[in-house]
């Protein structure tokens, strides 16, 4: 089957570190991106879990403004961070 090239742009520091882990492993990135196409085709999904931070959820942020405008209004009380 013929190839065709994919261009893409990133950090040349990431590609550099990633190159190297994947020469570590014997593989090159152009076999490592047609394993995660290949990947992706067969599962139907990304091969790797991706998750947004829910501290950043609209919801949240909601949440975090009322908290701060009841104390800079001197209601309310500080409480230590719980990290979720």
């Amino acid at each position: 089957m013929k190839s065709v090239a994919v261009t893409m742009r990133v950090n040349p520091e990431l590609k550099m570190q990633a190159e190297f882990l994947c020469e570590q492993m014997g593989l090159t990135l152009s076999t490592v991106y047609t394993m995660m196409l290949k990947a992706i085709v067969r599962t139907g999904s990304i091969p790797f879990e991706i998750k947004a931070d829910s501290f950043y959820s609209e919801e949240n942020q909601k949440h975090l403004k009322a908290a701060i405008a009841r104390l800079e209004a001197g209601e309310g009380e500080e409480h230590e961070l719980i990290e979720c």
